[in-house]
């Protein structure tokens, strides 16, 4: 059986959801999506071209017949302007879907997480699949499953800094906690041993977008991190060995001739 990423009934082939912003040019963009084997990248509904066809947008880039959009509210800080940007998407025909963002520090970037919950709450009640970027705190995210998230989207660092997983025994419990949606791990990976660290401990995806595009070679990056997400799955499925303070000899002495 593939073993898809399924979100609110859909089902993508990759776990790897990358972005669209921070390219040096949108032909580079393209490329790295497809080098990235993504079928899902995420589109900042206030950074981008919607109105004027004449002009030259990174939508013109994007092949929807094999790439799902997913718009998302950055730049948004009250649970208004990310309502009213996700309705704006959807009446322009991106999507009903939409990766919810209501920030509420400006140097940090950190979720405010009481708006973010109010606003999924509205939106959901209007038809969206909401995804919210959160902090990894399970007490949170089980209000935004109770508001009707289709996936919780916790951070790994501060967005667009690199740091990796800060806090791997959160987004453990996180993993062991929530089993109704999919956790996806949004923020902060910088290299391929991080996008491998968030799915070996049980991420269900992981979304990146400055990793990808600030990377001398952005398109080889991209292959880097579709593979790493591939082989941390499977190390999580797998299930690792466990540790031990003591060495353990790989050929056991039972059974030696003597």
């Amino acid at each position: 059986m593939p073993d898809n990423l399924v979100i609110a009934g859909r089902a993508f082939k990759s776990r790897l959801i990358v972005g669209t912003g921070k390219y040096r040019s949108f032909q580079e963009m393209a490329r790295a999506h497809a080098a990235s084997g993504a079928d899902m990248v995420t589109v900042a509904v206030r950074r981008v071209n919607l109105t004027d066809r004449s002009k030259e947008s990174l939508l013109d880039y994007i092949d929807r017949e094999k790439i799902f959009i997913l718009p998302n509210t950055a730049a948004c800080y009250t649970a208004d302007e990310a309502i009213r940007t996700a309705r704006l998407a959807r009446e322009v025909g991106l999507s009903n879907w939409v990766k919810l963002e209501v920030i509420g520090d400006q140097q940090t970037l950190f979720p405010d997480t009481e708006q973010l919950i109010e606003a999924t709450r509205v939106l959901v009640k209007e038809g969206f699949v909401v995804l919210p970027y959160t902090n990894d705190d399970l007490i949170a995210a089980r209000k935004l499953i109770d508001a009707g998230a289709s996936a919780v989207m916790p951070l790994a660092a501060p967005i667009g800094s690199g740091l990796g997983v800060q806090n791997p025994a959160n987004l453990r419990i996180l993993r062991e906690r929530i089993t109704e949606v999919p956790m996806i791990v949004d923020a902060g990976v910088g290299t391929a041993s991080d996008a491998a660290v968030a799915m070996e401990l049980g991420a269900d995806g992981v979304l990146m977008n400055t990793a990808i595009a600030e990377a001398q070679d952005a398109v080889l990056m991209a292959e880097a991190m579709r593979d790493a997400v591939i082989a941390g799955r499977k190390c999580y499925l797998a299930g690792r060995m466990p540790k031990r303070l003591y060495a353990s000899a790989s050929s056991p002495m039972s059974g030696v001739v003597r």
